[in-house]
């Protein structure tokens, strides 16, 4: 099943896209795409009430906006480094441990929505990147348990300002977490729709050039391993998106290194997971 939210912001719905294509909406279901739903067994139920339903359900037109697959998570954790390439494009070492770090929940976005330069911006980068959607609470889980507490999968682009994240204090947060640097979408796949995670060509272009190009086999720590180390330091909820990690290519690895300005557009996508489009604007 894939899942996708449309609507203005801050009035989304809830839909579906069906095994035709057709994206319908889904808002008679009554919940929306969030930790409740995640939390109560929301996929099951969705795919039984679309048995009775789903002629009835209206069309959702290509012309509406698309927002985030999931409602604001309690949480969004990255893993940092988790490509050995673009580790050692920034002339870091591979970790010996996933490198973790938080994003700020408010910097959700639609997948085709415009992203912001920051105030004060000078090195405003793109990150392509598959997230995990955590399923049901999970502490203390076991590599080999892992997968059962996927829910699924969808694209991110972790933005990232590079002053703010490396030359501010330290702290990676601050460059992470800008308004519009977490685009989501365009749906989550549910986990049955993609059951390799780690055999995904993902890619990322500025203005027509394609400038990352890999697979997520290339990761150092593969999912499984992330979901189990990240469960032993906090609980992870239902909901919870886990960014597992970026290729090379990005701006700051480039020589001499480089960054968006306004009117650049970036394009990026995820076998299986479908693709997402952002014009770049300065703050006002």
């Amino acid at each position: 099943m894939k899942l996708f939210r449309f609507g203005n912001e801050g009035s989304e719905k809830p839909g579906v896209i069906t095994t035709e294509g057709k994206k319908i909406d889904v808002s008679a279901f009554g919940q929306d795409f969030n930790e409740q739903f995640f939390a109560n067994n929301g996929i099951a139920d969705l795919t039984n009430w679309l048995g009775n339903n789903q002629n009835a359900c209206p069309e959702v037109s290509d012309d509406e906006r698309l927002a985030s697959c999931v409602a604001r998570p309690s949480k969004i954790i990255c893993i940092g480094l988790n490509y050995a390439k673009h580790a050692e494009e920034s002339g870091m070492a591979a970790p010996i441990e996933p490198v973790v770090f938080f994003k700020a929940t408010s910097a959700i976005c639609g997948p085709n929505d415009n992203v912001i330069i920051p105030r004060n911006s000078k090195k405003t980068d793109w990150e392509v990147e598959l997230a995990v959607v955590i399923g049901k609470k999970a502490s203390y889980v076991t590599k080999e348990e892992a997968y059962d507490y996927v829910a699924g999968y969808c694209l991110h682009n972790d933005y990232s300002e590079r002053e703010f994240q490396l030359e501010r204090g330290g702290q990676w947060v601050k460059g992470k977490s800008n308004d519009t640097f977490a685009p989501l979408g365009p749906y989550m796949a549910t986990k049955d729709e993609i059951p390799n995670p780690h055999g995904l060509r993902l890619w990322l272009s500025l203005n027509g050039k394609v400038i990352q190009d890999s697979n997520t086999d290339d990761m150092i720590f593969y999912i499984d391993e992330v979901i189990s180390y990240l469960s032993q330091f906090m609980t992870l909820l239902p909901g919870d998106v886990i960014s597992t990690g970026t290729p090379a290519g990005v701006g700051l690895g480039m020589k001499p290194p480089l960054f968006l300005k306004a009117g650049d557009v970036v394009e990026l996508g995820i076998d299986g997971l479908g693709a997402q489009k952002q014009t770049a604007l300065c703050y006002e």
